[in-house]
């Protein structure tokens, strides 16, 4: 419970002032940023019937600003969230319980490790996190899940004793390198061949290029959505965003975001859709409306690669999954989640399960590092 400090729910990331947002939020991760979420809400990608109910939990410092904020939702589904605890909510269930609503710590959508706690005063992480507790308590939810908490951030969960789980993604590391062919040298001859000719092949006939800022135009967008559409039907059913999202986050972010098409003829028919961090690239969104070999690799991790060595990025960040991705230079990384479960079966039930899941994560983790591509010592 809180003690001498006063938490508020806002109705939405729009209540309150982005200056403020984002003097808590930092500006290295554009996920948490004013600008994205509140494009969200304002495309209605998530409120009204989305199953993501804005509810940001606020502290106030003494001058009366935003001293920490956390970005959460009340959610009646556990969809868009790739961190997945359907057999969790199944078991609650069948155990009579509710599992829905639970809260949600997160940047919809989105499986990129970022802060969870924005703090403008650090001093406020605890009581920020006691606050989402009381959320819980006090309103009878089920549990509250903090999802791709950044490493220096996991501490304050686990010495407020939530669970802890571990994920795994694959990232690309850029250690030093001027241009991609200095990166191709570092892997082993025969990796090293298969994605020159992956590229020579993705690329025949086609214009790649490049978007940020005011060069996406409107067509840009409509190309974009039609491969965003295609993608998300075949994954997911019905995609998660709405149409009027993109351009209102390419006004929101500028050139943090990175769209890059490609062209036959002057048309475009595939896209991927990056945003740019202080010290990486993030891969988001892709679609085509033709098939093309290998063109799903070119734009989503070469193109990436190339762009990240551009801007003298640190890595790659391409998603969820995909072990496809090692043998294009992306290598296992833990990710991490933190969950608050108050039912002290449920919670022992669920603490069982992530010790067993978590020795399985870490060595499957330590068999795909040594698929790694790279040259051996």
């Amino acid at each position: 419970m809180l003690t001498g400090v006063a938490a508020r729910l806002c109705e939405g990331v729009r209540a309150i002032a982005a200056a403020d947002w984002d003097a808590c939020a930092g500006a290295g991760n554009p996920f948490v940023s004013h600008g994205f979420l509140a494009a969200l809400e304002e495309s209605g990608s998530v409120g009204g019937r989305s199953g993501w109910q804005p509810l940001p939990i606020v502290i106030d410092g003494p001058d009366g600003r935003p001293a920490g904020i956390v970005p959460a939702y009340a959610k009646s589904h556990s969809q868009g969230e790739y961190v997945f605890d359907h057999g969790w909510a199944d078991a609650w269930q069948r155990a009579g319980g509710d599992y829905y609503p639970k809260l949600q710590i997160a940047a919809p959508f989105s499986p990129v490790p970022g802060p969870r706690l924005l703090l403008r005063d650090p001093a406020v992480a605890p009581a920020l996190i006691a606050a989402l507790e009381t959320v819980v308590d006090q309103n009878g939810l089920s549990s509250a899940h903090a999802t791709f908490v950044t490493d220096d951030q996991l501490p304050a969960f686990e010495a407020a004793g939530w669970l802890i789980r571990q994920g795994t993604q694959f990232h690309w590391a850029n250690d030093g390198y001027a241009t991609f062919d200095d990166f191709l040298a570092a892997l082993a001859s025969r990796k090293r061949k298969a994605i020159r000719k992956e590229r020579a092949a993705a690329v025949e006939g086609l214009t790649i290029r490049h978007l940020s800022g005011d060069a996406i135009r409107p067509e840009h967008w409509d190309a974009f959505w039609a491969f965003y559409q295609d993608t998300g039907s075949r994954k997911w059913g019905t995609p998660y965003l709405k149409r009027s999202f993109f351009p209102l986050l390419g006004e929101a972010l500028g050139d943090r975001v990175l769209l890059i098409l490609a062209e036959r003829d002057g048309v475009p028919i595939a896209g991927a859709l990056n945003l740019v961090g202080d010290d990486a690239l993030y891969g988001r969104y892709w679609g085509s409306t033709e098939e093309v070999p290998f063109l799903h690799f070119e734009l989503c991790y070469y193109q990436a690669i190339d762009a990240a060595i551009a801007r003298g990025l640190a890595r790659v960040e391409a998603g969820a999954q995909g072990e496809h991705k090692l043998a294009r230079g992306y290598v296992p990384v833990p990710t991490w989640s933190a969950h608050y479960i108050p039912d002290p079966n449920f919670r022992r039930a669920v603490a069982d399960f992530l010790t067993r899941e978590r020795e399985g994560v870490a060595a499957e983790a330590g068999y795909l590092a040594e698929m790694a591509p790279f040259k051996r010592g």
